[in-house]
């Protein structure tokens, strides 16, 4: 695997750490997640009073003999969740940016090995034009995740990505069973709030990870310059321009970038959804120790 943030010490660490999901995802059975409903786990939550068609194992005859009346041993449920992770694979995420592109991968990786640590299914679908490509299937437990790293190179990082579309053409999006990761920088003019809300709309629990590069942030620029869209399909698309850069454009562009984040967190806020800018120039292990514990996303 090209993605050299990635070594056994970064893994190790992962290992202390869990993803935190909605408690009132449904998911599959035979998972780790705790979930409001009871089930048939060893830890006991709470006791109920006995009602017809009740199975009668189940009746604790110490409280019988205490209040004459029949009640249940409720047990805690556990599930396993479906985990999906889009990650943009855009021009603009990597393909004149190989630390941009790494970065990506092993955020990827990341989200990854924390979902199949918790007994989770995994799918890893690279969005590419208006499609999602999923070339390694649904993937459960550590063994198979190895293998699909093992397997894995850079993604070709080209062209456009129609987040919208990519996302709306998964066939295995399943519905109130677990947390979907989109991983962009979200420099797209697709409708990528649309395939939010198709998330949301399978009760879903959705986490936006924006990765912003040190350059994208504070631009270096200065003098006259020519700037090339790096997902324009020729050099004479109108998005490619030559111009003089000023101290006012500069300032123009920090506060457009600011008014463009400041956008994709009032959504998010609104709809209930995590939200993470991320600059490529921090280590990522800052990012997921640290900034992921904030969001609440991991414990």
């Amino acid at each position: 695997m090209k993605g050299s943030l990635l070594n056994d010490a970064f893994f190790s660490r992962l290992e202390t750490m869990s993803l935190n999901l909605k408690s009132s995802l449904a998911g599959y059975f035979g998972g780790k997640h705790l979930v409001r409903t009871y089930g048939q786990t060893v830890e006991f939550a709470d006791f109920r009073e006995y009602q017809l068609g009740d199975d009668i194992r189940r009746i604790d005859w110490n409280m019988f003999s205490r209040f004459e009346k029949y009640f249940l041993r409720l047990y805690t449920d556990e599930r396993q969740m479906q985990i999906q992770i889009f990650l943009d694979c855009s021009a603009s995420m990597g393909a004149d940016d190989p630390k941009k592109a790494a970065y990506a991968v092993a955020a990827t990786a990341a989200f990854g090995f924390l979902a199949v640590q918790n007994m989770d299914k995994l799918s890893i679908n690279f969005l590419i034009g208006d499609r999602a490509d999923n070339p390694f299937g649904t993937i459960v437990g550590k063994n198979s995740f190895f293998r699909a790293m093992g397997e894995l190179e850079e993604p070709k990082f080209d062209g456009e990505a129609d987040l919208e579309k990519g996302i709306k053409s998964c066939r295995d999006t399943g519905e109130n069973n677990g947390l979907s990761v989109i991983i962009s920088d979200f420099f797209t003019d697709s409708h990528w709030k649309n395939a939010v809300d198709y998330l949301l709309y399978k009760k879903r629990q959705v986490l936006l990870v924006q990765l912003i590069t040190p350059e994208e942030q504070d631009p270096s620029y200065e003098g006259r310059v020519h700037l090339v869209d790096a997902e324009a399909p020729d050099i004479s698309d109108g998005r490619n321009m030559k111009l003089r850069i000023t101290r006012s454009m500069q300032t123009a562009y920090d506060e457009a970038l600011r008014d463009f984040k400041a956008d994709i967190a009032s959504f998010c806020k609104r709809r209930g959804v995590g939200y993470l800018c991320v600059n490529t120039g921090e280590p990522i292990e800052r990012v997921l120790f640290g900034e992921l514990l904030k969001v609440g996303v991991i414990s």
